[in-house]
């Protein structure tokens, strides 16, 4: 039986529809205001989960301000997770590594496969999330994703978004920032399909309403939502941002069907 099944139903779900939306708080965000803030903004929204830094205090504050949404928690220190599960995580996530890179910290193919290694080993029965590090090639990529299903990770993550560079304004720029983690979602779903593995991949970084549609399109079960929402200072702002991927997802939805 899949881990997968181990997950709430109303997001198992919305995974096996291909609309499953995550809002993002931060790997590195550890201020309890603002997890709350992105935590209510994201079970208000419409968000099927709300993905916060391994904390099992977070974890907490985060089910709590959601009204219950189902948590994910994400580092790249696996001997986190363990407390972190504990304290009522419904899933782990190695990554994403956007907040990373600025610092110089590059995570290549060798060592995500043995983070995933060594939360796999901790963690057997949980449902594992690992994000592919968009500054590998995208031949690389796929195959990594392919290893990492193959080692133990249920779900494969996508990023790109720091490294985008849009220069226009409007759609135009939204979509040329999005350009990166659609091309790894596409590039990575077909991969897995052709190895003949089912992991869901869920695309995040550099996503937004106009884009989110692209990413169900693209091969993605579902997408990852941070610094558009997190960014945000304003909770009613915040709130219509994920109504407004929410109906995004919904539309994309509808128009499969």
């Amino acid at each position: 039986m899949s881990r997968l099944s181990l997950l709430p139903a109303a997001l198992r779900r919305s995974l096996e529809q291909r609309s499953s939306l995550k809002v993002i708080a931060g790997l590195m965000n550890f201020d309890a205001e603002s997890v709350a803030r992105v935590s209510r903004a994201a079970g208000l929204g419409g968000a099927n989960l709300i993905d916060v830094a391994c904390d099992a205090e977070l974890v907490k504050l985060a089910v709590e301000a959601s009204a219950g949404l189902p948590v994910c928690v994400s580092s790249v220190e696996p001997e986190q997770f363990p407390a972190a599960v504990a304290a009522g995580a419904a899933m782990v996530e190695i990554g994403n590594f956007d907040c990373f890179y600025p610092q110089g910290r590059i995570f290549g193919a060798d060592e995500v496969l043995e983070l995933t290694r060594r939360s796999r080993g901790l963690l057997p029965e949980v449902v594992l999330s690992v994000t592919v590090p968009h500054v590998l090639p995208m031949d690389q990529q796929e195959q990594l994703a392919v290893d990492l299903v193959a080692a133990g990770a249920d779900l494969i993550q996508t990023e790109g978004g720091t490294s985008a560079k849009p220069f226009s304004a409007g759609s135009l720029g939204l979509i040329e920032k999005a350009a990166p983690t659609l091309a790894a979602a596409h590039s990575i779903s077909a991969a897995l399909q052709d190895a003949g593995e089912t992991a869901p991949v869920l695309c995040a970084s550099g996503l937004s309403a106009v884009t989110v549609p692209m990413a169900i399109a693209a091969g993605a079960a579902g997408v990852g939502v941070g610094s558009a929402v997190n960014r945000l200072d304003d909770e009613l702002s915040m709130v219509a941002v994920v109504r407004g991927l929410r109906e995004a997802l919904g539309r994309e939805v509808a128009s499969r069907v």
